[in-house]
């Protein structure tokens, strides 16, 4: 029921060339790939950065919090202890 449902591919025939057995297969004259692995490492980078930075974010508002309550029980056992006296 909440299976995917993919499409249905159509049958791409195979292709086979025959290379003579004298010569070597041509260097392809496509684009080189390190542009993209180096835009691929600068993008992990920066969400790696952005990850760590907003841990440590998170983690400074989790201490805060917990100093402000402690802060406000110790204020509150001080306030009550002065009325009893």
């Amino acid at each position: 029921m909440f299976q995917p449902k993919l499409p249905d591919t159509q049958h791409v025939p195979s292709i086979t060339t025959h290379i003579p057995q004298g010569h070597a297969p041509a260097p392809s004259a496509g684009r080189s790939v390190a542009p993209y692995v180096g835009v691929g490492v600068g993008a992990v980078a920066a969400v790696v950065v952005v990850g760590v930075v907003l841990t440590a974010l998170l983690a400074a508002v989790a201490i805060s919090a917990v100093s402000v309550a402690i802060a406000a029980v110790v204020l509150r056992s001080l306030v009550t202890g002065a009325n009893k006296r």
